[in-house]
């Protein structure tokens, strides 16, 4: 069969499939396009993070800000990472395509999370230096067999895809810790202290590396990473994560 058929075979078989399984939007499940996980009303729910935004952890703020700012709850802290950066806030359609990738094991979902976490890279707080390898928030061994899988590490895999930077699994999470959701910050720092180690044999010294996550919260949990691979000799960490919570 020559090669040059196969892409015509593929979008026949797609189409096929369509009439077969009209796709669904995966939050209103409405009519989606083809191939695509949400209609255009409820990716219109999805919009992006524009400007005023902190130039640390990317929350924005409504207001007349000019110019690049650093919000008063990252003045007071000494993170370890240089800067957060994600697209989306992660409210409706962007916080429900993340639940049921995380929570309901929809892994398919992760194209479309891939896409928008790959417009991190579009920022310029990420271009310079150039991020040399990619490397997921680690789930404790236990957290991982009770999910069946590390939504953080098949988030860095859609990314280096699109972006060619290789991942670097080298962090383990050694200490089994409550979710945080229901910690204010203060508790979050103390619930992750020492919960972050290198992995053996794993060398990250002069390397300019992107965590990666799904949301960014209070960033206490990418900041105790960084704070391991900084010690490590780490050129730099810098976050990247889909949304901001």
């Amino acid at each position: 069969m020559s090669p040059s058929l196969l892409p015509i075979l593929a979008q026949a078989g797609r189409a096929f499939l369509d009439v077969l399984y009209p796709p669904q939007c995966a939050v209103c499940h409405g009519a989606a396009p083809s191939g695509e996980v949400l209609c255009e009303a409820c990716l219109e729910k999805a919009p992006r993070i524009v400007a005023p935004y902190c130039q640390v952890c990317s929350q924005p703020f409504a207001g007349n800000i000019k110019g690049p700012f650093t919000c008063s709850d990252c003045n007071e802290r000494h993170f370890a990472f240089a800067c957060a950066v994600a697209t989306r806030r992660s409210r409706d359609s962007v916080r429900e395509l993340i639940h049921q990738f995380k929570y309901g094991g929809k892994i398919p979902l992760k194209k479309q999370l891939g896409r928008w976490l790959s417009e991190t890279l579009e920022d310029p707080r990420l271009r310079e230096p150039r991020c040399e390898r990619l490397v997921p928030v680690p789930l404790h061994h236990a957290r991982r067999r009770e999910r069946g899988f590390n939504q953080a590490h098949i988030l860095a895999e859609e990314l280096s895809r699109a972006s060619g930077i290789p991942v670097l699994d080298c962090l383990r999470r050694t200490r089994y810790t409550a979710t945080q959701t229901a910690f204010d910050r203060a508790a979050r720092m103390e619930n992750l202290r020492g919960a972050f180690h290198l992995r053996q044999h794993r060398a990250v010294t002069d390397l300019h590396l992107l965590l990666i996550d799904d949301v960014l919260t209070t960033g206490s949990t990418v900041d105790e990473c960084a704070r391991v691979l900084m010690a490590a000799g780490a050129a730099s960490v810098r976050v990247a994560t889909v949304a901001r919570a």
